[in-house]
C-alpha cells in the first residue's frame, strides 16, 4: 500500500493543476469543486491497482471525476437556472462583477451542452489541453474532437448570438468567449 501511495503521489503532483481547473469547470453549480476533487482521489487510489498504463493517470482522474459528476446530474435532475445565491457565492479574487457574471452566464450555457461537448471546451479552453490529448481522455478520434468542438461553440455562438465566435477556428483558442479564465 505504500508503494501505491507513493507512486500515485508521484504521478498526480504534475497533474494537480489541470485536474483542479478541469474540476473546477465540471463541478460548477453541482458539487463544491474541492468535495469533487477530493472524492475522484479517494476512489482513484481506491481502484489505482486498476491502472494498466500510467501514462493514463490523468485521462483516469478525469474519467473518474467526469463519473462522479455524471451520476450526481442523473440523481438531481439538474438544471442551470439563475441562482443569485450560488451566484454571490463566487469566490470574489478580484474579479469585478461585470466578469463575476460573465463567467455565471457561461457556465450556464456550458450546462446546456451535451456531456462530451462541454467536458471537450472544458478541457480545451478553460484546462489549455491540446485536441490531441482531449481525444486520449476521451477516447475518441482528433476529428471527433474537432466537431464536438466546433458544435459546442456553434451552440454558445447561438445562445450568446456571437457571429464573431462561429467563425473562429477550431485549432485555436476562443478570443470572443474564454478570455475570462485567462
Amino acid at each position: 500500500m505504500e508503494k501505491n501511495q507513493s507512486t500515485f503521489l508521484a504521478l498526480y503532483n504534475p497533474v494537480h493543476e489541470s485536474f483542479a481547473r478541469f474540476c473546477h469547470a465540471r463541478a460548477y453549480g453541482l458539487i463544491n469543486a474541492e468535495d469533487l476533487m477530493s472524492e475522484t482521489i479517494t476512489c482513484a487510489l481506491e481502484n489505482f491497482h486498476g491502472l494498466k498504463n500510467e501514462k493514463a493517470f490523468l485521462s483516469f482522474l478525469f474519467s473518474i471525476a467526469s463519473n462522479i459528476v455524471n451520476k450526481m446530474n442523473r440523481r438531481l435532475k439538474f438544471k442551470a437556472d439563475y441562482d443569485e445565491v450560488k451566484f454571490l457565492e463566487i469566490k470574489d479574487q478580484g474579479i469585478d462583477i461585470e466578469t463575476r457574471m460573465d463567467i455565471e452566464l457561461l457556465y450556464q450555457a456550458l450546462n446546456i451542452l451535451p456531456v462530451k461537448q462541454k467536458e471537450a471546451l472544458i478541457l480545451f479552453e478553460i484546462s489549455g489541453f491540446s485536441i490531441q490529448e482531449i481525444a486520449e481522455i476521451q477516447k475518441a478520434g482528433v476529428s471527433s474532437v474537432k466537431q464536438r468542438l466546433k458544435r459546442g461553440r456553434a451552440k454558445l455562438a447561438e445562445i450568446f448570438n456571437s457571429e464573431a465566435l462561429k467563425i473562429e477556428p477550431i485549432e485555436t483558442k476562443s478570443n470572443v468567449l474564454f478570455t475570462v479564465f485567462l
